[in-house]
């Protein structure tokens, strides 16, 4: 039923082997990509060794239900159970997003509303702060532009994981799902007379990964350099130290001026163009198969609006699976995997029907 699988059983052992073999630690890189593969097989193998253990004891229990009726039971629990591993294994069989081993880059935009969104943008902000720390993931801000009532106007953090994860418990595989329009209702804190106000903001998610070919011509590149602002548009430096790159062949545009340093602000630009160049090209790769997944659950339309937050009612939906809860407090104080799994269930039931 699963002769596939003996390959990767095979695989998994040589990249054991690898991974014992001291000389591989000496080349970052490639123990990376090693790591990697190793914790994508990982599940995949031992959910088979479970189905053929269970398989063998579910046949001992037949034979010994000749001979003792009270073994049949047994024999039918284990049958039972041994159906139920089939199913999950055939779900880790099915092909996934190659990019979901990958780190994130994570970037919040206020949208409509004025400061009443880029006080939502801070509260989503937040939110994903706490939910890395429930992950035990590290969460970086690589740049951040506040306003003057304590919003957020835009942010771009990383995400990472600590040490070796399997594949469906990394930043990306996860955190992908929230790219798109969130939107608010609630009374803001400016609303003098208690009415609802609805407002929005972005997010948008790229994978962060280094085992991705991206060449970036330095000849594409057009780079400036200008003074760090504050909230309100007031200067907070005296140099020239922030920096905002164009790649000229894509149109992508990156700017950073979190950092002391032209240097360093450089380095955090590049890093976030990297990630972007990589989404971009998983995105026309995505275009093209558009017309085959027409019901598979979006990761990279920005422009759909994806969840809204309902203050009054402590409410959570999610648009695109029919999700909802009461429970916002706790979803914004970082209990976002159940709003997360029902999207990551809708894309599995879309990959095993088009599997």
């Amino acid at each position: 039923m699963f002769d596939r699988v003996t390959a990767l059983v095979e695989e998994l052992h040589d990249l054991e082997s690898q991974l014992a073999d001291p000389a591989l630690h000496s080349d970052p890189a490639r123990a990376r990509v090693v790591g990697k593969r190793h914790a994508q097989l990982r599940p995949v193998v031992a959910t088979y060794e479970r189905w053929v253990t269970l398989g063998e004891d579910e046949q001992a229990a037949r034979e010994l239900a000749e001979a003792d009726p009270a073994f049949a039971a047994e024999a039918e629990e284990l049958a039972a159970e041994r159906e139920q591993v089939a199913e999950k294994l055939s779900s880790l069989l099915v092909p996934r997003d190659p990019l979901d081993d990958s780190d994130a880059i994570l970037e919040i935009k206020a949208g409509e509303g004025g400061d009443e969104s880029a006080l939502f943008a801070g509260d989503l902000l937040r939110m994903y702060e706490r939910y890395a720390a429930v992950r035990g993931w590290r969460f970086e801000v690589i740049d951040l532009e506040e306003t003057n009532l304590g919003g957020v106007k835009d942010a771009t953090v990383s995400v990472k994981a600590k040490g070796q994860t399997e594949t469906d418990e990394l930043p990306f595989a996860r955190l992908k799902f929230e790219a798109g329009v969130h939107r608010v209702q609630r009374v803001p804190v400016t609303e003098s007379q208690g009415r609802i106000h609805t407002s929005a903001a972005g997010v948008l998610i790229y994978p962060e990964t280094e085992d991705v070919e991206i060449t970036i011509d330095p000849n594409d590149l057009r780079i400036d350099v200008y003074r760090s602002s504050g909230p309100g548009g007031q200067s907070v430096n005296t140099t020239d130290s922030a920096v905002r790159i164009t790649h000229l062949p894509s149109g992508v545009v990156v700017s950073c001026q979190n950092e002391k340093s032209q240097l360093q602000n450089k380095e955090q630009a590049m890093r976030i163009l990297r990630a972007r160049l990589v989404a971009l090209a998983e995105e026309e790769k995505a275009a093209e198969a558009a017309a085959t997944r027409k019901e598979q659950v979006r990761t990279v339309d920005r422009s759909e609006r994806i969840r809204t937050y309902n203050f009054p009612e402590n409410r959570i939906s999610d648009h695109r699976t029919g999700f909802k809860a009461y429970n916002l407090d706790q979803v914004l104080s970082g209990e976002l995997d159940p709003v997360i799994q029902s999207c990551l269930d809708a894309d599995l039931q879309a990959r095993l029907e088009s599997a």
